[in-house]
């Protein structure tokens, strides 16, 4: 599910209750489910928008040295990741 599911779902939801008029016979209310989907679409969009924002990032380091004492290169790596809060 990401943001373009939750524009999916807002958008069919918005034509089920404005665009149609169709008449069931009062078994199903086209209109209270447009409105069902339409608040559904808005909150995939914005759980998508927060997980896309606060996604994990990592950044990596390699530094390479000599050794003066016994002149062997040294390499070292370190990796920091930002943790979800």
């Amino acid at each position: 599910m990401g943001i373009g599911t939750g524009i999916a779902l807002f958008v069919i939801g918005a034509i089920l209750a404005f665009a149609l008029n169709i008449d069931t016979g009062g078994f199903v209310d086209l209109a209270l489910i447009g409105y069902i989907l339409m608040g559904a679409g808005v909150v995939v969009f914005v759980i998508s928008l927060v997980f896309l924002l606060r996604r994990r990032q990592t950044t990596a380091t390699t530094r390479s040295a000599v050794d003066p004492a016994s002149g062997e290169q040294v390499t070292r790596s370190t990796r920091e990741s930002d943790p979800l809060v």
